[in-house]
């Protein structure tokens, strides 16, 4: 709803007026907030019926009737987390608060589900070993390993499919015919897919030279590992808005010490500091690249992203990094795995 703010009235509105805003603003709530905007509460058309029937008249204020504990989002929460909240709890609107509770924004659950068809491709690596799993992948290739009920790979299709993409290359070594057979064309999941079938292992950018044709937008590329919640039509956006040829998903990553570091100079001791935290910001396996760059993936051979973006850095194209926010879970040990299992009922109920 781009004219959220049409829905906020004070507490003093009658429930008359109140209804009317409801009546003229099409999000079918209005949201009750102070003199600073922070939120006080919501009122629905079945909010204002069940006031009036407890006897209130349509000259009431509004804070009689208004819903005084609605659920609401988080300044910053990942879009799919507010789509899960309003499914679970059969909500239409979802209020976007900041930290202190001023409103600002109104998720309409109606927008999420009319959501554009993408025709930027998406090309999932697939081909890994997965040796890291041990007993896990002797039989089956790790994005068909099982997380909820689903195999990982399935997963990672349906979320793209959830945001309208529709074109996808699975690129496919380890125990590919697994995959095939139970991917196909794709129909079943309502998309397009082929196949890039690498003959020995091509590493995590290799495959992008089996490309038949070479996308004429955008494409994502994404390794098969992975679950997260990440908006990718954004990502998407936000590339081609920068005129960047690669953009690579980061996400920060901290790591403890576990020793008093000591800090010296010349032998002597400046300071110790016990157990610190050192801070990077790492790739997080989700790229957005530019048809240009395909050029620069040499053929037939193993070749790794890192690789592709350090030729795209020296040959002065423009790269940028993305900073995903919300969950992320790369599954590349047996921990990864079971808490993947864990947690995947509450992150994507």
């Amino acid at each position: 709803m781009k004219t959220w703010e049409a829905a906020l009235i004070g507490p003093e509105t009658s429930l008359r007026d109140a209804l009317a805003n409801i009546d003229r603003g099409g999000a079918q709530i209005a949201l009750v907030v102070d003199g600073n905007r922070r939120l006080l509460g919501t009122l629905s058309d079945g909010d204002a019926r069940r006031g009036l029937l407890r006897g209130l008249t349509l000259a009431d204020p509004v804070s009689q009737a208004m819903f005084t504990t609605p659920t609401c989002a988080s300044r910053g929460e990942d879009r799919q987390s507010m789509l899960a909240t309003m499914r679970r709890l059969g909500l239409h609107q979802l209020p976007v608060v900041d930290h202190d509770g001023t409103v600002v924004g109104l998720e309409i659950v109606h927008d999420y589900l009319t959501v554009p068809a993408r025709d930027n491709h998406v090309v999932i690596m697939a081909g890994g070993l997965g040796s890291r799993l041990e007993e896990l992948t002797r039989d089956t290739p790790k994005p068909m390993l099982t997380v909820g009920s689903r195999p990982l790979l399935e997963i990672i299709v349906r979320a793209f499919a959830e945001q309208g993409f529709h074109k996808f290359y699975l690129a496919v070594n380890y125990k590919a015919e697994q995959i095939e057979s139970h991917f196909k064309d794709g129909a079943g999941l309502g998309v397009q897919i082929e196949y890039l079938r690498e003959r020995d292992r091509m590493g995590t950018a290799g495959a992008l030279s089996l490309i038949p044709v070479p996308p004429r937008d955008p494409f994502i590329v994404m390794n098969a590992d992975l679950l997260t919640k990440e908006d990718f039509a954004h990502m998407v956006d936000r590339h081609v808005d920068s005129g960047a040829v690669g953009t690579m998903a980061v996400r920060d990553y901290e790591m403890q010490v576990p020793f008093g570091v000591v800090r010296e100079r010349d032998g002597r001791i400046e300071r110790i500091e016990e157990k610190p935290i050192q801070r990077f910001v790492v790739a997080a396996g989700i790229y957005v690249l530019s048809p240009g760059v395909i050029p620069l993936v040499p053929r037939d051979t193993f070749f790794d992203m890192p690789a592709l973006f350090e030729r795209m850095v020296t040959n002065g194209l423009g790269t940028r990094c993305h900073h995903i926010e919300g969950y992320w879970l790369d599954i590349g040990r047996m921990s990864d795995y079971e808490r993947a299992n864990s947690e995947f009922s509450k992150v994507f109920a």
